[in-house]
């Protein structure tokens, strides 16, 4: 591609020049995105809009900042980083959103929603304490403005009289169409149809110029709305009306998402490279479905996501009790919470990254007060290529702080078919039901079950009760596997699902006291995960036996798929045995054999009685039906 590679090189450039730029851009954006997967469709929709803005303003001394930042893909095209998107969302390739380390030109890289204003109005004000007032320039979608965090700072921008310009891509879009009386305001505002005729706009009534609305494919009509906001020294807003897939027939046809992301795909046909595979999110779906056939009072409640949390399924065939609130986790938990004390037993289902913004309603406005609200947490755990801030790895560590809220993590299909029913029949607190990104693995059998606790493997008739190990969710398979490499190398092995993983079974305490070691696995933080709170009910318990958790450390993931971050973080079956079996090699009594391999998982006991005639007795097993 002929590209510009800097924003000074878009100037120099005359109108025939830039509308060839555009046509070049979007089949770039089609060929490479094809490739690596990717957000496709928002990147379409912003082509002349970003050439516009690094036209008009000085980036980087004039800071863009991208709201989301799924549609920083041109950005990032003209701003020097074409030739690495042979990298996108891959291990030491590009990030998919806005990332400080990539260049100076990317202020922020948070991708959660309704945040850019927050920061650009921050850096209006630190720009004015230094004596170098500098516009700032926050590109906000319409779907972004159905958060409450935007008119937090739109209310504080409209207050002030910084040179602030806020650029409203409008596609009507977040993932599906926009929604709420915003939606309405700005379709009036398209059509040029304000109370009495006239077109004063809420932004207006805020104390924001409003210039509008603008063809969001003119570059020369953007460049002089844009050029007029700059030139007001003041809080202005461009109301920009773009097409989100525009240039690219697939997407422009593919009118429930518009290509928002997509998978690699064939770049001419836009067929997936490789077919999908039935999705934990599948499974939920379909349950929710056949509970809401069962249950009248069952609700659903999505912030903006009906496609991706597969709520769509549950609206198709109950459309009035099915709600989209727009990009507002917040009002999606406490509306859920009014629903519960009306009678209803709602089930908000996000992205667990996405529920963090909503932790004081889930404490205050729902857990306060012992209601009746199931969160379903898509996409928890490690997910991967989208990086840092889609990672969900930090729910149990917040949701585990809050009273009486019951925790399940489903290892497999059927098990979340069962833990999501039994969430459900809960009715004198919240539930929350949590399960990762990807294909739902294959059954994990349980053989028995012990105190809610599912007992996945148990060590052979020669072998000796040496290693509890405790699978979370996804993990429990892998846990199985990492028993079975162990048993191989002479550890006796236990392995269980603990299904529901706050309040921790009481069980596993006693199950504890029977082995020699204890060892959690799980994708999500150690940092106040599972293992941190089975260490904390062992101590309660008076259980001495030694744990280590294996888990996510305190810090960001770069952007890389599930599988290689899990390899990475050493919960893969055989890294998970490897450094079980350094543990147990390191225990009193306990000595490593000579041939042994190089965990020194092959060991002798030394001078030692078989477990089972040391510790306290493993309790009952109880077979359950279908396990």
């Amino acid at each position: 591609m002929r590209t510009a590679c800097t924003p000074e090189d878009l100037r120099k450039l005359g109108p025939e020049e830039l509308a060839r730029l555009a046509t070049e851009i979007r089949s770039f954006l089609v060929e490479n995105v094809a490739r690596t997967g990717g957000h496709l469709g928002p990147n379409l929709g912003v082509v002349e809009l970003t050439l516009a803005v690094h036209r008009v303003f000085d980036s980087p001394h004039e800071p863009v900042v991208f709201d989301t930042g799924h549609q920083a893909y041109v950005h990032k095209i003209v701003t020097g980083r074409a030739a690495c998107f042979d990298g996108l969302r891959r291990p030491g390739g590009i990030s998919g959103y806005p990332c400080r380390v990539e260049s100076e030109h990317d202020w922020v890289e948070s991708s959660h929603a309704s945040a850019a204003l927050s920061y650009a109005d921050g850096l209006a004000k630190a720009y004015e304490l230094s004596g170098d007032p500098r516009p700032v320039v926050a590109v906000v979608g319409d779907g972004a403005l159905t958060g409450g965090m935007c008119w937090e700072a739109l209310n504080n921008i409209g207050a002030g009289n910084r040179p602030l310009v806020v650029v409203v891509n409008d596609n009507g879009r977040s993932y599906a169409p926009t929604v709420g009386g915003l939606a309405e305001h700005l379709a009036a505002l398209r059509g040029g149809s304000g109370a009495h005729g006239e077109q004063r706009s809420v932004f207006e009534e805020l104390g924001l110029d409003y210039l509008g609305p603008v063809d969001g494919h003119d570059v020369a009509a953007l460049e002089i709305a844009l050029r007029k906001a700059r030139a007001t020294g003041a809080p202005a807003v461009v109301h920009a009306v773009t097409q989100k897939g525009r240039g690219y027939a697939p997407a422009e046809a593919a009118t429930a998402e518009l290509m928002h992301q997509v998978k690699p795909m064939d770049p001419q046909t836009a067929e997936p490279l490789v077919p999908a595979a039935s999705s934990w999110t599948h499974v939920f779906a379909e349950e929710l479905v056949r509970q809401g056939e069962r249950r009248p009072d069952v609700v659903a409640i999505t912030a903006a996501m009906p496609g991706p949390t597969m709520l769509d399924r549950f609206a198709a065939a109950f459309p009035m009790r099915c709600f989209d609130v727009g990009i507002a986790e917040q009002h999606a938990v406490t509306s859920a919470a009014g629903l519960a004390m009306g009678g209803m037993h709602p089930v908000v289902a996000v992205y667990s990254t996405f529920l963090n913004r909503a932790f004081d309603q889930v404490v205050m406005d729902v857990g306060l007060h012992r209601l009746p609200v199931t969160l379903v947490l898509d996409r928890a755990g490690i997910t991967g290529d989208d990086g840092a801030s889609h990672n969900g790895v930090w729910d149990l560590s917040v949701l585990g702080a809050v009273p009486g809220l019951r925790i399940a993590a489903p290892r497999d299909g059927e098990s979340l078919r069962e833990e999501f029913a039994e969430a459900l029949a809960v009715d004198d607190g919240p539930t929350c039901v949590r399960f990762a990104k990807g294909a739902v693995p294959e059954r994990v059998p349980a053989l028995v079950r012990t105190g809610g606790v599912a007992v996945l493997r148990r060590p052979g008739p020669a072998e000796t009760a040496d290693v509890l190990l405790v699978g979370v969710g996804a993990l429990a398979g892998p846990a199985v596997e990492a028993g079975d490499r162990l048993a191989r190398e002479g550890i006796g092995v236990t392995v269980v699902d603990p299904r529901w993983v706050a309040p921790v079974p009481a069980v596993l305490a006693e199950l504890a006291a029977a082995h020699r070691l204890v060892v959690t696995v799980e994708d999500g933080g150690r940092h106040g995960g599972f293992g941190w709170s089975l260490a904390a009910a062992l101590r309660d318990a008076d259980v001495a036996t030694p744990l280590r958790d294996l888990g996510v450390p305190r810090r960001y993931l770069h952007h890389a798929p599930r599988p290689e971050l899990l390899a990475e973080l050493g919960l893969t079956a055989p890294e998970v045995a490897r450094q079980v079996a350094a543990w147990f090699a390191r225990l009193p009594g306990v000595q490593p054999a000579r041939n042994g391999s190089g965990g020194g998982a092959e060991v002798h006991r030394a001078g030692r009685q078989p477990a089972d005639q040391h510790a306290a007795p493993v309790p009952e097993l109880v077979r359950v039906h279908g396990e």
